[in-house]
């Protein structure tokens, strides 16, 4: 079974629009709202986001790297989840959808379930 993405509303909407013209077939819950991407609404609470994107069996893709962390480690003490992947915001647009595809190709929900990971870094994309 593939990785199943949700866009957090803090996440560019290119990177959505750069996966899917990389790999069409990628499952990547989100649309555009107002300039950015998500069904999860701007200002939704930390704990909020989590719990949607878990009722929905998603890896939550988040640029949120200063308060998120917290709060899925306080969330995954009380619930299940299928994982957080963490966007610095020093990473190159290209650089971020290949950390993704990467994730979404090696990856399998065991790996990331309840655990909190940063993009990985694949050099020379993020400069």
């Amino acid at each position: 079974m593939k990785i199943r993405f949700q866009a957090d509303a803090d996440l560019d909407p290119d990177i959505w629009r750069g996966l899917c013209r990389r790999e069409p077939g990628i499952d990547m819950e989100g649309h555009i709202i107002g300039g950015h991407l998500g069904v999860i609404p701007d200002g939704t609470s930390d704990p909020e986001v989590l719990k949607l994107a878990g009722d929905a069996g998603r890896v939550l893709i988040s640029a949120d790297v200063t308060t998120m962390p917290t709060h899925f480690e306080q969330f995954v003490e009380r619930a299940d989840s299928p994982g957080l992947i963490l966007v610095p915001s020093s990473r190159s647009l290209s650089g971020i959808i290949e950390g993704l595809l990467l994730v979404w190709r090696e990856w399998t929900p065991d790996q990331l379930r309840n655990q909190a990971w940063w993009l990985p870094h694949l050099g020379d994309q993020d400069k």
